[in-house]
């Protein structure tokens, strides 16, 4: 629980009371290689705290090809945060591409601390907007940035990912083609 601890702490720093109130909410679990925390369509009700692994969001096109949309590391939160707040149904998966260590817990009971939590909804503000941050910088470089400098981002952005995780779901999440992806990495070896 440390990690979990120091993770909330780059955000916002929790009371003690309200340490002991959250830390209950939230279950050890595991996911497999491959298995799922929520599928396309399912309405979130959980929330997870991502201990260790690599999950992939992604989206399935209707003739079966998908599209990487994020790449979570730990340490991070996991969950269709979309439909989480909406209620509506996930529009993307969330799938583990190495075995994961998680926390989980149900969303509700996590906001409901709120209204006795100011320190606790600071947080929840403080990660979101980093989020937002996160996801506009993405949308930035799928825009303006050619493939490698995507790629040499990727690098800096999850160092462990590449020895972890099939190539293509880099490609994927780069916006590439595998073939694109090995021009890349066989140019920047040769330089």
């Amino acid at each position: 629980m440390q990690m979990f601890r120091s993770f909330f702490e780059q955000y916002h720093s929790l009371r003690e009371t309200t340490w002991q109130q959250v830390v209950p909410l939230f279950s050890p679990a595991t996911l497999d290689k491959n298995s799922f925390f929520i599928r396309e369509g399912e309405i979130a009700r959980t929330m997870a705290f991502l201990e260790s692994g690599i999950v992939r969001g992604f989206y399935r096109k209707d003739n079966g090809e998908e599209y990487n949309k994020v790449l979570f590391s730990a340490p991070s939160f996991i969950g269709d945060y979309a439909s989480l707040i909406s209620g509506r149904p996930a529009l993307f998966s969330q799938q583990a591409l190495t075995d994961a260590r998680i926390w989980v817990a149900d969303y509700k009971q996590f906001t409901r601390l709120y209204d006795t939590c100011p320190d606790l909804e600071r947080f929840s503000r403080k990660w979101a907007e980093s989020v937002f941050v996160q996801k506009e910088q993405r949308e930035i470089e799928l825009a303006l940035f050619d493939a490698t400098h995507r790629y040499l981002n990727f690098r800096k952005a999850f160092p462990e990912a590449e020895q972890q995780i099939p190539q293509y779901h880099i490609a994927s999440w780069l916006g590439i083609s595998p073939t694109q992806l090995s021009r890349i990495r066989r140019k920047l070896s040769a330089s």
